[in-house]
C-alpha cells in the first residue's frame, strides 16, 4: 500500500504532470528547481528519491535518466487527445464535431492538438490512406508545402499548402485529383498543420 503523499508532494507530481503534457517529456531536474523555487538540486533530488521508493513515481536508466522521470499509471499523463470528426482526402466534406477521444503517441499529447479521421486517397502519395487518423496542430498559419487541415467556404479538406503571387493552391497527393485553386471570392482559412500520421490495426 503506497503511503499517502503531502501537499507538497502532490505540487511536484503534478508540474510533472503538466509540464510532460505540454511538451512531450518530463522536466529536468534543473527545471523543476526553478519553477517550484527550490534553492538545491538537492531538494529535487530527495523529492525523487522519497516519491520513488513510495512507488509515485520512476526513474528510468540511462544516459538520460535525470529527464525520464515517469509518472506511476495513477499519476500518468494520459496518452488521448480530442478525435473531432472526419477529414476529406478528397474532395471537400462537411467539418464534423464530435466528443470522442483516441490513443496517440504521448509526445504528441499537448493543449492546441487534436485528431480527425481521414476519408479519401488524394493524400495516399504521403502514406495518408482512407481510414487513417492525423494528429493536427491548431494553428492559422502555414509554410508553403506544409500539410494543412484547411476550411473552405466551411467544409474541410486536407492538403498541402501553396501560397503563390495570385492567391492560394492547395495540392493533393494522388495525380487523380486536381489542384485546388483559391478564388477571391472563396472564404478560405487554415485550422491546422498535419504533425503525425497513423492508422490502426
Amino acid at each position: 500500500m503506497k503511503k499517502p503523499i503531502s501537499y507538497k508532494q502532490q505540487r511536484f507530481l503534478d508540474l510533472i504532470q503538466r509540464y510532460t503534457l505540454a511538451n512531450g517529456q518530463a522536466p529536468s531536474y534543473e527545471e523543476i528547481m526553478d519553477k517550484l523555487g527550490f534553492s538545491s538540486l538537492g531538494t529535487v533530488h530527495w523529492y525523487v528519491r522519497t516519491l520513488s521508493d513510495d512507488g509515485h513515481i520512476h526513474r528510468a536508466r540511462g544516459p538520460n535518466g535525470k529527464r525520464a522521470l515517469i509518472l506511476s499509471e495513477e499519476h500518468a499523463v494520459p496518452t488521448v487527445l480530442p478525435l473531432l470528426g472526419m477529414i476529406a482526402a478528397g474532395e471537400p466534406i462537411e467539418a464534423l464535431e464530435n466528443a470522442e477521444s483516441i490513443n496517440v503517441p504521448a509526445p504528441f499529447v499537448r493543449p492546441d492538438n487534436f485528431v480527425l479521421k481521414v476519408k479519401g486517397t488524394s493524400m495516399q502519395d504521403d502514406n495518408i490512406e482512407d481510414g487513417d487518423y492525423v494528429i493536427v496542430r491548431k494553428t492559422p498559419q502555414a509554410e508553403s508545402g506544409q500539410m494543412v487541415v484547411a476550411l473552405i467556404n466551411g467544409e474541410a479538406t486536407l492538403k498541402r499548402y501553396y501560397p503563390k503571387g495570385c492567391g492560394v493552391e492547395l495540392h493533393p497527393r494522388n495525380p487523380d485529383f486536381p489542384i485546388i485553386k483559391i478564388q477571391d471570392t472563396d472564404n478560405f482559412q487554415i485550422n491546422g498543420i498535419v504533425l503525425y500520421s497513423f492508422r490502426e490495426y
